[in-house]
């Protein structure tokens, strides 16, 4: 006999859905998305607090312009197939990564060794932040969480951090995160922390495993995304999405000699 799937998120029967044991309808009338949302990862209805903190985490994720990597990915995709959303949403979304709202995750296990660092050393965080740059710099590796294209002070970093403080949700892991900050200013050069950097201080200070960084900004763009497809759809024509190409490979030739296939 197959062994069955395991799950503690959902069960439901012909007349119920119950999450995480919590009748569907009563989660409908009770909780906004966000704090579903939580609910849905951490297992437990949060706070009122945290549930705006993740609300407004969402919310600085949701959209950046069509210009970023995810959003013109669906829009170019849109653009050459407008009879499917779905793949230009799915598209956008497999343009997350390492390099575009992805450093969230790396961010957040960089964080969380930072302080099991700073609790094995009984050193400050401040120390232990040192001692993160010194590493990473003598491998070559950059530090996630810091640096931004367009910013020199990313605006959503004030808020989401002031707003953890206001709660009282603001742990270790903000510490930490000001803390690499001010260390890569001195070692360096001022970078700001950008908000995969903040989401994973944030993160981290909620309970959260470090995977949750890099899916609570793809649970927050799919938003953005939906956007810039329907606005891809309702304003522009389609295959109107033209790359400029520059070739400079070899000039016109023919194939001869040797090159000749039997």
């Amino acid at each position: 006999m197959q062994e069955p799937w395991r799950t503690a998120i959902t069960t439901y029967d012909e007349s119920n859905i119950w999450v995480s044991g919590y009748p569907i309808g009563e989660l409908m009338q009770k909780l906004s998305f966000a704090e579903m949302i939580f609910l849905l990862h951490a297992g437990r209805v949060p706070t009122k607090e945290e549930g705006k903190l993740l609300d407004a985490i969402l919310i600085s994720s949701a959209d950046h312009g069509p210009g970023s990597p995810s959003a013109a990915t669906a829009r170019l995709a849109c653009s050459g197939n407008r009879s499917s959303v779905s793949s230009a949403i799915a598209a956008g979304v497999l343009a997350i990564g390492d390099e575009h709202g992805g450093a969230g995750m790396a961010c957040m296990e960089m964080i969380q060794q930072g302080i099991a660092l700073a609790k094995a050393e009984g050193i400050s965080l401040k120390e232990a932040a040192e001692r993160t740059v010194d590493a990473k710099r003598a491998k070559g590796e950059r530090l996630a969480g810091l640096g931004h294209r367009q910013h020199s002070s990313d605006p959503r970093k004030e808020i989401l951090f002031g707003m953890a403080r206001e709660f009282g949700l603001a742990k270790e892991g903000v510490a930490f995160m000001d803390a690499l900050q001010a260390v890569v200013a001195e070692k360096v050069k001022p970078l700001p922390v950008n908000i995969d950097g903040v989401l994973a201080a944030i993160l981290v200070d909620l309970g959260f495993a470090p995977v949750m960084g890099r899916l609570v900004f793809i649970v927050g763009r799919v938003a953005g995304l939906s956007a810039e497809v329907a606005e891809e759809l309702s304003r522009e024509k389609p295959m109107r999405i033209k790359v400029p190409v520059a070739y400079d490979g070899p000039a016109p030739r023919e194939l001869s000699g040797s090159e000749k296939q039997e």
